[in-house]
Order: C-alpha cells, then structure tokens, then sequence
C-alpha cells in the first residue's frame, strides 16, 4: 500500500510545540534579526530603521506573537497622542510637511492630532498652547508657530516636549530640524552670478519668520562677495503666497530697467513670478531667469520647471517625529530634558528656469 508523501516542514520555522505561544526567539528567527531588535520594535523604540521594523512587524503577524509585555507596549505605543499644529500659506509647502509627519507617525504607531492655528492673537494662541498641553504628550511647530515665543513658552511652561521645523534659528529651548537657510540662499545667489547676472532681485519671505531674514542675508552676503550692490529698488516684500509673488514681480517687471533675473524665497512666488513673466511676453530664462526655494511639488509644475534649493520637508517632518518621540520617554523614564538642533543637509537643484542674461 503506498502512503501519500509528507509534506516538507520549512525549515526556517523553528519546531515548537502545538499549541504553545510563540517566543521571541521564534519571531527573531523567522525575522532573521536579533531578539533585542523584536523587543525594540514591538516596545517602540524610534531607533530602528523602517525596514527591520516593517519586517519584524509582519513576523509578529504572522506568527501571532502577543505576549503580555508587548502587548502592553503596543498599547502605550498607539496611545501616544502627539500634535502638527500649523498655519502656512503655502499649500504645496503644508502638503509635504502632512505627507511627512503622516508617514513617521504610521511608522511609530503614534496617533498624530492635526490642528490649524489661524488669525490668533497672541493671547488667544497661549490658551490654545494651554489647552492643547492638556490632551497630548508633545507637539510639533513647523513655521511660523515654531517662531511663535507665546506658543513655545507655554508649552515648555507645561513640561510639553516641542519640537520645531524649518526654524531658522536654534532655539535654546526646543529641538528643531531645519536647514542652514543663510547658506542656501547663498549659494542660489552665487549660482545666478555664476551666469552672469547682476541684477539680481529678491522677493522676500514673510516677515514673520526668522528663515525669511536668513535667505535675504545670504543673498545680500553673496552679492556683496561678488562686488555688487544690492539695488534696494529691486527686493520686494512677499509673504510666501502666490498672489504675494505676483505683485511683487509686477512692480520688478515693471521698472524701465527691470531685473535680469529673480529670485523669490520660496517655490509658489516663484512660480508667480514666472506666470508675469509669460503674460508680458517674456521668455524664461532666455529674457529673465528665475529660482525659487523648497522644491516644493509647484517647482515641477510650471514651465520651465524651476530652479530652487531642495529643502527635504518631508523628510524633516518625519525626523520631527522621531525626535519628539525620543525626548517623551526620556520624560517618561524621569530623564533631563535634551534639546537637540538637527540640521539636515539641502541642495541646489538646477532645472531649466536659469540661463546667462540677454545680451
């Protein structure tokens, strides 16, 4: 009499016996990780890259793995209740920062309170800092509320972990991500010199933000470096809208010497300022060259697309979350409070808005 075959056990799957809970060492195993890496993830511990924890959390599924300790963990974990509290003009800006801060909170199992602050007087902005102290273990300020001292001071005030992005300063009380805004801008001039241009104007980023001030200084260090006076006729007021970006280039482009080439603090004024540029006629860059900042998805949509200095939103949303993650169980375990001032690397990105002046 033949006998139907056995099936072959796999051999990656350690032998246990039925009905027996999973153990760590088996979750590891199948994982091919360590089990101090299963415990840090399922206890979540920041400190892992994404790909280890993905796979150690699909193992953990498979297998069925609940022991009390993590299960408990994951519940403190999904428990956390974090907060992205903004107001910003600019809607492809504010895009990046939520994919960001989405996708690190997910990868955290953190819940992240979303929440504008628009209009508010500053009293009005410290009995929301109050209030919002009250119901989640740490918040995070992209601009212009990291700048806000009556929001920030509240919170510490409140023994509330914040962390700040895109600030253009360290601020001695709150961690922050940012990038070195001075520098950037710097370059960017440098780089619109480098072609030949001098008559370079500057539309400038909303005055509430210290970031703005930076990129105008470095626009005015390269062209001093370069030997050329910055034309005060040529740098206009903006506030990072479009609409800003499109009376500033208006009055630029008006003049009866207008500029050879712009350069607008961030991508949305930049693309207004190409937007003039077609409606009067002008080709870019063979009659006018202009460059933005933040490569923002709007770089991409205009034609041509734009020069502009990467600053990785995105990325630095999702770092804000493991930063703020990070300085909230050190409150929990009793630890001193560590502000960290991270600065990320940006890059100039060259496209097809920039060519050497008419002439």
């Amino acid at each position: 009499m033949q006998t139907a075959p056995r099936k072959a056990r796999n051999s990656s799957s350690p032998t246990r016996r039925k009905g027996a809970a999973v153990t760590i060492h088996e979750v590891a195993q199948r994982a091919g990780v360590s089990p101090m890496t299963v415990s840090r993830v399922v206890n979540g511990n920041a400190n892992v890259r994404a790909a280890t924890r993905e796979l150690v959390m699909r193992t953990v599924r498979e297998l069925n793995y609940t022991p009390n300790a993590a299960a408990r963990s994951l519940a403190a974990a999904s428990g956390t209740r974090i907060a992205l509290i903004y107001t910003n003009p600019s809607s492809a800006y504010l895009s990046e920062l939520l994919v960001g801060a989405l996708d690190g909170a997910s990868k955290a199992a953190t819940q992240l309170v979303l929440d504008t602050w628009d209009h508010m007087t500053r009293a009005t902005e410290r009995a929301a800092a109050r209030k919002i102290a009250q119901s989640v273990a740490g918040v995070i300020l992209p601009p212009p509320l990291c700048e806000s001292k009556a929001v920030c001071s509240e919170l510490v005030a409140a023994g509330i972990p914040v962390v700040a992005i895109a600030s253009g300063r360290f601020q001695p009380d709150i961690s922050g991500v940012r990038i070195d805004d001075f520098r950037a801008a710097q370059e960017m001039t440098e780089h619109l010199l480098s072609f030949g241009h001098s008559r370079i104007a500057f539309i400038k980023g909303h005055p509430n933000q210290t970031a703005s001030g930076l990129r105008y200084e470095g626009y005015q260090a390269a062209m001093a470096a370069a030997g050329i006076p910055v034309d005060p006729t040529l740098v206009q007021q903006g506030f990072f809208t479009y609409r800003s970006g499109l009376e500033a280039a208006e009055k630029l482009l008006a003049r009866k010497k207008p500029p050879t080439a712009i350069f607008a603090s961030n991508d949305d004024m930049a693309a207004a300022a190409v937007s003039v540029a077609h409606r009067r006629g002008l080709d870019v860059p063979r009659d006018i060259s202009v460059v933005g900042f933040d490569d923002t998805p709007t770089a991409t949509t205009v034609w041509p697309e734009l020069t502009t200095v990467r600053q990785p939103i995105a990325a630095m949303a999702a770092s804000s979350i493991d930063l703020l993650l990070r300085s909230i169980r050190r409150r929990k375990d009793g630890e001193a409070r560590v502000v960290v001032d991270h600065v990320v690397a940006h890059l100039l990105v060259k496209r097809d808005s920039v060519a050497a002046p008419p002439g």
